[in-house]
């Protein structure tokens, strides 16, 4: 540990990336393969499920440090993060116990993980003397899952290509999959990685079907009229519905199929459906898509009559939306195509897959009523070959035979967008909310399929829709962490009621955010909330409502569980209203019409 704890402190107090790259670089040239193991699987983001409940560290280290509850919560608002507050806490010790990073984990720390609480006890008190005082902070950070140092995976990308030789992208394929929850890192894990061998970009080893390196595109926000001089022609693109699911990739190889989310977690088994699906199609084939709710309208019969004309006429003759105006105008349903508009109304909000990502089991009940597809748009393997330094027109037309040779219901073909310029597009992007989706995406025809966020290999854009907003009233805020520890900069937000003249209405809160305001706002914000404050509930303080703010969010949904009865995606402030009274925030109602419903 002592010298994984040297490298977090090198990291930790440089801003300078070449700085971290030699540190990373030298601890790995020096480290034993099954402490650079775990150092990997950490630094580029890996998180063992939660060993100890917080509760628990917290009533430890007040017992340990004899603190009131009261000051060790001050102690933590003014540290502002959780392991070091307990770091800095602990009480000195001269029985300090030399282990290697991989001794902590496997013998230490992992097997906490569901003991009995006086277990739990007993054993971190034992640790707690046993560490050196300069161990602490990272042994707290591996346990309590946060271990941020400014280091990106692609940085530690880099850094084992450089200790292996080998090439970056060869060690971003190696990596996928490395960092997924229930993964244990050891020796060999480590050697795989930085062999000299190349793999041939398929990976085939004790981890399992892995996939490939997720391509990511780059937001794309220039003003219409410079659409042709920046992009050229729509004919040069590819444009895609930029789906709001999760981002997978179903991996079919040998016998056994696997799904994997952008975030590097197989999650198999929490679709089974799709690992159905899977198993229809040929062996060594790997699709990237959305993983969406997907519930047909009408007849059994109807709706696979429907999907399997919409498959064909997007694979073949490509589907023309209409415009906002008249998407869903069934007057004008024949101009964008009956079969394509079946698949896409039958795309779900993002709050009916949390239902089933949020259930522990699924039970026969939610595969039933909340079914999930896949929505392919790419193809990165085929009959076992690594097929993405194929340009996309070509990917695509492999995508388009693969799916017509294998129909199943889970799986669907992402409908192509066609449009004679660019403002007809932003005509037909404008109907992207009621159709459940984020916007467009915008993949150049020759583009091969590329690692991360890059411009190398070929080019893909985001084209998303203008974010719903409304304005509303700050009613609480909370100190915020690391920085921002010392100001209130965690908010609460609220919308009336009912209208202006309705005299008994109140402000009724509906969104959480903390990001948008500038550092000279946010000091601004602090020193009216400190001014402004009614009530304390423990870090939460209630404020005298006198700030506006407009907030921006990317989707909306009921939700029972709200007081309010909406639940927003993703929301954060736009803009600070200072010309605007708290009388004048808007209202629930504002909310409603705002639902994907009531524009139907």
């Amino acid at each position: 540990m002592k010298t994984f704890a040297a490298l977090y402190r090198a990291l930790d107090s440089s801003t300078s990336n070449r700085a971290k790259l030699d540190a990373m670089q030298a601890y790995l040239r020096a480290a034993a393969p099954e402490d650079a193991a775990w150092a990997v699987y950490f630094l580029a983001g890996g998180k063992p499920r939660q060993l100890v409940p917080t509760r628990t560290l917290r009533e430890l280290t007040r017992e340990v440090a004899d603190l009131p509850e009261w000051l060790f919560d001050e102690c933590y608002h003014a540290v502002g993060d959780l392991a070091e507050t307990i770091s800095l806490l602990l009480p000195d010790t001269d029985a300090a116990v030399e282990r290697s990073l991989a001794v902590w984990m496997s013998d230490e720390l992992l097997p906490l993980r569901g003991q009995p609480p006086d277990i739990i006890r007993e054993r971190l008190l034992r640790q707690w003397r046993e560490l050196a005082p300069d161990e602490r902070l990272p042994y707290l950070k591996l346990m309590t899952g946060s271990l941020r140092v400014g280091v990106s995976k692609l940085q530690v990308t880099q850094a084992l290509a450089a200790v292996a030789d080998v090439d970056a992208k060869e060690v971003a394929q190696r990596l996928m999959g490395y960092t997924q929850i229930s993964a244990r890192p050891s020796a060999a894990d480590y050697a795989a990685l930085i062999s000299p061998l190349a793999t041939g970009g398929l990976l085939r080893d004790a981890r399992g079907g892995q996939p490939y390196p997720f391509f990511l595109a780059h937001p794309f926000n220039a003003p219409l009229a410079h659409f042709d001089a920046l992009l050229g022609a729509p004919n040069d693109w590819q444009i895609e519905w930029k789906w709001d699911g999760i981002r997978a990739q179903l991996v079919r190889r040998d016998d056994g199929v696997w799904i994997w989310t952008r975030g590097e977690e197989l999650a198999t088994e929490r679709f089974p459906e799709l690992e159905a699906m899977g198993q229809s199609l040929p062996a060594g084939t790997v699709l990237d898509g959305e993983i969406l709710v997907w519930i047909a309208s009408g007849s059994a019969n109807q709706v696979t009559a429907n999907k399997d004309t919409a498959n064909n006429e997007v694979a073949h003759n490509g589907a023309t939306m209409l415009d906002a105006t008249s998407a869903l105008n069934a007057a004008d349903r024949s101009l964008a195509g009956d079969a394509a508009l079946a698949v896409l109304e039958g795309v779900q909000p993002f709050a009916a897959l949390q239902k089933r990502i949020s259930r522990k089991t699924l039970g026969p009940k939610i595969l039933r009523e909340q079914p999930v597809v896949m929505m392919a748009y790419d193809v990165l393997e085929a009959d076992g070959i690594d097929v993405r330094n194929e340009s996309q027109q070509r990917r695509r037309e492999r995508l388009e035979a693969l799916v017509a040779a294998h129909p199943h219901p889970a799986l669907h073909l992402s409908p192509l967008v066609r449009g004679d310029d660019w403002i007809a597009l932003a005509r037909t992007r404008e109907a992207a909310r009621r159709m459940g989706t984020e916007g467009f995406m915008l993949k150049r025809r020759d583009a091969t399929y590329g690692v991360g966020r890059t411009k190398a290999e070929g080019l893909w854009w985001k084209w998303k829709i203008d974010p719903l907003s409304v304005d509303a009233a700050l009613i609480y805020a909370q100190r915020g962490h690391g920085r921002r520890a010392t100001l209130y900069s965690d908010y609460t937000f609220a919308v009336w009621s009912g209208p202006p003249d309705d005299a008994g209405r109140t402000l009724v809160p509906f969104a959480k955010a903390y990001s948008g305001l500038t550092d000279d706002e946010m000091r601004q914000v602090d020193g009216i909330v400190r001014k402004t404050i009614r009530e304390s509930f423990g870090p939460v303080r209630s404020v005298e409502p006198t700030m506006v703010f407009e907030l921006g969010f990317e989707g909306i949904a009921r939700s029972p569980r709200h007081k309010s009865g909406i639940a927003v995606r993703f929301p954060r402030i736009l803009r600070w209203r200072t010309d605007k009274p708290v009388a004048e925030a808007d209202t629930l109602d504002t909310l409603l019409t705002l639902l994907p419903e009531a524009n139907t």
